[in-house]
Parts: C-alpha cells; structure tokens; sequence
C-alpha cells in the first residue's frame, strides 16, 4: 500500500475521531443556538459563491464560473430558506390522538462523498443540513477538486467556530484516496454517509449498510 493511502487512511480516522468528539459537544445545543450556526455557515457560503465558483471550475475544469456561482447560491440560501424553520432539537411531534411524541436526536457524524462536477455547492450544502440536525460532518473530496472543496469547508467551518460551533464538527480530507474513503465511510464512528458521485463511488457507499 502508498504511503499516500496510508496518510489518506490516518487523516479519515483523525478527522472521524474529531468530528464525533465535537458532535457529543454539539447534541445539547438549544434549537436557537444551532440555527445560528447553521445561518452564520450560510452567510459565509454565500458571500464567497463567486470566489468558489471560480475556484472549482479553474480546479476541474467543469462548466462555467457564473452557472457555478448559482449554484453556491442556491446551496447556502435557497436550501436555508427551505429549512430554516424546521424544528431538530427536542421534540418535533406530538400526535395527541395515537400518543405518539417524536424527540429529534442527530445520527453522529456524517460521511459526505464529494463529486468533481460540483464540488463546493455540494459539500456546503451536505454539511449545511448535517450541522442543521446537530451532526459531524467529514467530507471526503474528489481527487480532481480538492482544493477548492476544501476552501468551501473551511469557509463554513470558520463561520460555524466563530458562532460557538465545537472546533472539529466540520471538516475535510486533504489527502482523498479510494483507501481512505473507505476508511471513513467504513469507520465505526461514522453514523451515515451522504454519497454524491459516479457509480463505483456510490455502489461502495451502499455496500457499507449506512
């Protein structure tokens, strides 16, 4: 095996280790508290769309700069308008009549497979709904858009930290290898894996029964 798989292997267990550390931080946060979060990692999102439009299409080569921008936009606001109100802390339900009362508790951390063709809208996105349900969330980024996947993140994460968000909760792989992916959809401390890609990529996270 590389030394490059190796690395890509250590770095998965690392950042699942340190996602779940900040997620058992992050379950008691209040509804409140979370949709600050969630709403600062939006703003910061949205206010870098252009840089990372530009960013991913110079990376991978993919489509156009403005259509890339659209879609950072539509990842960070559009998809905040549509879940803003929703409740995912506490309880969510009661159904007086079948006495039924529904509690919202987060999976864990959440492994999110990232695609070249739209890397950034994609990982700001999945960890935008992931942070929403008081998740971790480690990204494992395309080897052809790494980079600008990992700027994204950053972005978001920075914005999560800044407004009390546990360091940690948020990351990405730096060293994406088949090995390694495996590793962090494989681990024992991920709870559910958001897969976005070409066949093999998705068929391996099904495999994997989360």
């Amino acid at each position: 095996m590389a030394d490059k798989d190796l690395q890509s292997i250590q770095e998965a267990r690392d950042l699942v280790l340190k996602a779940k550390e900040a997620q058992l931080a992050f379950r008691n946060t209040t509804q409140e508290k979370v949709d600050a979060i969630v709403k600062a990692m939006v703003d910061a999102g949205f206010a870098a769309a252009e840089k990372l439009g530009k960013m991913a299409h110079e990376e991978t080569g993919f489509g156009r700069p403005a259509d890339k921008k659209k879609k950072n936009e539509f990842a960070t606001l559009r998809v905040w308008e549509s879940i803003k109100d929703l409740k995912t802390v506490g309880v969510i339900n009661d159904d007086q009549e079948k006495k039924i009362i529904e509690i919202a508790e987060p999976m864990g951390v959440v492994a999110a497979l990232i695609p070249s063709t739209n890397p950034t809208s994609t990982v700001m996105f999945k960890a935008i709904i992931s942070v929403k349900g008081r998740n971790g969330f480690v990204a494992s980024p395309h080897p052809r858009a790494v980079n600008c996947t990992l700027e994204a993140t950053r972005i978001i994460a920075r914005a999560a930290e800044a407004a009390g968000a546990p360091p940690g909760l948020i990351a990405c792989m730096s060293v994406p290898t088949i090995e390694g992916t495996n590793e962090l959809m494989k681990h024992k401390k991920t709870a559910v894996i958001l897969a976005t890609g070409s066949n093999p990529m998705v068929r391996a996270a099904y495999s994997s029964g989360k």
